[in-house]
């Protein structure tokens, strides 16, 4: 039975009482103001873009290292074996790259290892309570939560800073992710926003990829002048809203440009690529794996189109997916069939168009998990969601099942990275902490800004403060991850 204490209980409500507060006052800020130079005067150069779109995979509930792409000594069930001998469940396999293994379960993807680099030195900081909102809004965002406004999403930064890279497709899209009837639904939406920047710049968010050409398509039976008419009967209704007092002129108007953006794509040819049943039917059973992989797909076919940022989840829903407080073995069997072939086919086929080198794919997750630790590196405690047991007695002890935040892995393609490259390490014994080139959220975060053409001390005056890409504007990139320019 999954239970929480009191004091989480608590943290989660002063958690959404906090983000409620920082989007209402966010609501009544006027245009975000780019700033040519920091206030310490030194001037903000961008760098030559190695990318033009980026694509996210987002393995939400916190994929555990061990066991997809850190392989440590492999250990298999045995009742009456101690939990803290084991260190992977799955056995390391080969990868097209001589000195990289990743672990079973992911053959596809170690096919193409040699176009990308895998980072295993992903570190992140222990946000105590309610650790996967607090953990997903600060890699997403990149600020560590409560904020007193509400901080733009990293697709909303793209979006914003670079504009769109076709003026018809919207720029930033979300897939897989349900913000309604899910647990944690409101902290999932205090990210899954543009912030201050305005609605125009946030996610068009498509749940289910096979529904998406839905979301682009006139209601069935409308007259076109009918629908105008109601789009301008909505426009009315937003400005007479009992709430437009909460709302400054910027950020309505925010609003009804992403209504006039919404409404042009309807009469497109590009809203065609939203249609993924007009994939050819080969194609289209090498990505069918599940919902993620029909995401995938989608995915692909968005950035041919011109999309600026896409994120795919395997979609965070409390105790499911990657969130394996019980079961964990088990359950990435599962996880692993559901994500390598579409994962492996999605790096192909842009390889195959002549896009990869210009989209950079990022896989990622908020943490890593291990079979002893949760949160602080070290520490035993807060493992609410199974009975804790030293000796395993049945297969859904089997597994990496607390959070761990001191070692992760992050796997890149495209983009100017290196192929078939390694970057960072974890020690080869418990606890598996990063121990070469640890990675935080901002240096990684400078990194993706950095591949995309952005500084990372680029700089918005928000109410009369600066607001960075990355906090403080104190992002590194880590150079390393690139190829030579």
């Amino acid at each position: 039975m999954q239970t929480t204490t009191f004091l989480e209980q608590q943290a989660r409500r002063d958690f959404l009482r906090q983000m409620a507060a920082a989007t209402t006052a966010t609501l009544m800020m006027g245009e975000p103001r780019l700033i040519s130079a920091a206030p310490t005067g030194e001037a903000i150069e961008h760098p030559k873009a190695r990318a033009d779109s980026v694509i996210v995979l987002w393995m939400g509930g916190g994929m555990a290292a061990p066991d997809t792409f850190d392989p440590k000594k492999y250990v298999p069930f045995e009742k009456g074996v101690e939990v803290k001998a084991v260190e992977s469940t799955f056995p390391a396999i080969d990868t097209v790259v001589d000195n990289i293994k990743i672990t079973e379960g992911l053959e596809n993807i170690a096919k193409v290892m040699d176009r990308g680099t895998l980072i295993r030195s992903h570190v992140l900081p222990d946000l105590g309570h309610i650790l996967h909102s607090r953990h997903q809004y600060h890699w997403h965002t990149g600020y560590v939560p409560p904020q007193t406004v509400a901080c733009p999403h990293i697709g909303a930064w793209m979006a914003k800073v670079l504009g769109p890279k076709n003026p018809i497709m919207p720029p930033f899209i979300n897939i897989g992710q349900r913000l309604e009837g899910v647990g944690e639904q409101e902290e999932l939406k205090a990210f899954t926003t543009a912030g201050f920047f305005g609605t125009e710049f946030g996610p068009m968010n498509l749940p289910f990829p096979e529904e998406a050409a839905a979301s682009v398509r006139p209601p069935k039976g409308m007259e076109p002048g009918r629908f105008e008419n109601r789009n301008k009967l909505f426009r009315r209704l937003i400005d007479q809203s009992p709430r437009r007092e909460f709302l400054s002129d910027y950020q309505q108007e925010s609003m009804l440009r992403s209504m006039d953006n919404a409404y042009r794509l309807l009469s497109a040819k590009e809203r065609a690529a939203f249609d993924i049943t007009l994939e050819p039917k080969e194609s289209y059973e090498k990505y069918d794996t599940g919902r993620f992989g029909r995401g995938c797909l989608l995915a692909r076919r968005l950035v041919e189109s011109g999309a600026r940022y896409v994120e795919v989840t395997t979609e965070y829903v409390p105790f499911l997916h990657w969130d394996t407080h019980a079961n964990g073995h088990t359950t990435l069997k599962r996880m692993k069939q559901e994500i390598d072939r579409p994962i492996a086919q999605l790096i192909l086929d842009l390889e195959a168009s002549g896009l990869l080198d210009r989209t950079l794919v990022i896989l990622a997750s908020e943490f890593s998990r291990d079979m002893l630790i949760e949160g602080r590196p070290g520490s035993n405690a807060g493992d609410q969601a199974t009975e804790r047991v030293d000796v395993m007695q049945d297969i859904k002890h089997y597994g990496q099942h607390r959070h761990f935040t001191g070692g992760s892995c992050v796997m890149t393609w495209g983009g100017g990275v290196k192929k078939g490259a390694l970057f960072g390490e974890t020690a080869i014994e418990r606890p598996f902490l990063a121990i070469k080139n640890p990675l935080t959220v901002t240096d990684l975060h400078a990194s993706i800004f950095t591949a995309m053409g952005i500084s990372p001390k680029t700089v918005f005056e928000v109410e009369k403060r600066p607001f960075y890409a990355t906090e403080d504007g104190k992002g590194q990139a880590a150079m390393d991850l690139f190829a030579s320019v």
